[in-house]
């Protein structure tokens, strides 16, 4: 086919997803978010693309053609729908202000009915999976199914992708285009794991806890208050956890519910790959987001590093919290990148 294939991204964010197929050689026309503070970041950074305000809930299929010049039965089209999914995640947290996006996929359904594209694109939690019925997810497929797609899904792991995390998600491609289901294959090459990534060796200089980078690098570092200094100077070096100091009576964690997260408070380990970057990968009370060898958490620019987009993609807001959001719901851009291959080949 000579025509270039052409892809929307909703719930882009900051544009992980769009980076990494772009790179790949997929022209992403358009990412889609009800989240204003993206715009800069995911504009900036992906010139090519228009960045959409909107709510999937309240956006028509009909203005969405129009906007972006979309025609119905496109085989050359791809819509993705990697949808906020902490309703789905099996981890336990107060699902109330997630209780919305638990129906984000029937919404993005809404226009993958419509448009009847070449290609679908779905990135979730596991959770997603294992609660199929309750997430409409069965349903989804089935309906895919019956519209003649050939769906290939399965929970992978980011590491097997060259990606330097222990990160597992949902991933889908459905594909009408040839009668094969298709999904990339796992790198024939040795895991990366943190020391790939991120250190001295790979250009991040030695920085002190709360470090202020005012270069677009953004190598900054959130603070910590007194005692947490004090229990992350006492935790082992590459790899140690707070069990280090739980005996100590100054530091030692009072009894509550998280006390059984080992990771809590931990420090990563070189030779291992880094732990699934969430949304909190700036604070050591969040997860084993402490530096390997430095007192201090992940900077903003390891964190992005580690979720593999390239350092030269840069993050555009005052809160750190607010781009750490952007960082840690993204779509690695290095899996990205080959779901778009993968796409690219059953193509040609």
């Amino acid at each position: 086919m000579s025509q270039k294939i052409k892809a929307v991204d909703f719930f882009c964010s900051g544009g992980g997803m769009t980076c990494g197929l772009t790179q790949a050689g997929i022209d992403v026309i358009a990412g889609i978010d009800n989240d204003a503070t993206c715009e800069e970041t995911y504009s900036k950074n992906n010139p090519n693309s228009k960045f959409i305000l909107a709510d999937v809930f309240t956006l028509k299929e009909k203005e969405l053609a129009k906007r972006l010049g979309l025609k119905k039965n496109d085989k050359n089209l791809v819509l993705i729908g990697c949808s906020p999914c902490q309703y789905w995640s099996i981890i336990q947290t107060n699902k109330t202000k997630s209780q919305k996006s638990k129906n984000l996929l029937m919404e993005f359904k809404r226009f993958v009915d419509y448009f009847n594209p070449g290609y679908v694109l779905v990135e979730n939690v596991p959770g997603i999976l294992a609660k199929k019925e309750q997430s409409g997810l069965a349903n989804f497929i089935k309906d895919l199914e019956s519209k003649g797609y050939k769906v290939h899904f399965e929970i992978v792991n980011m590491n097997d992708y060259a990606v330097p995390q222990s990160r597992k998600r949902f991933s889908l491609i459905a594909n009408r285009v040839s009668k094969k289901a298709i999904f990339p294959k796992p790198t024939k090459d040795k895991r990366p794991t943190v020391a790939d990534f991120i250190g001295q060796n790979n250009g991040f200089k030695k920085v002190k806890v709360g470090f202020k980078d005012t270069t677009p690098f953004n190598h900054s570092v959130a603070g910590l208050t007194k005692k947490n200094l004090l229990r992350l100077r006492k935790t082992e070096k590459n790899g140690g956890s707070w069990l280090s100091w739980s005996n100590d009576k100054e530091l030692k964690r009072k009894l509550y519910r998280g006390n059984g997260f080992i990771d809590n408070y931990g420090r990563m380990s070189w030779e291992k790959p880094a732990p699934t970057i969430t949304t909190k990968f700036f604070s050591i009370s969040n997860g084993r987001f402490a530096h390997p060898e430095e007192d201090r958490a992940l900077s903003i620019r390891e964190g992005a590093t580690l979720q593999t987009f390239p350092k030269t993609y840069n993050f555009y807001s005052t809160s750190m919290t607010s781009i750490a959001r952007m960082i840690g719901n993204a779509v690695p851009p290095e899996f990205a990148k080959k779901l778009g291959r993968t796409i690219i080949e059953n193509h040609e």
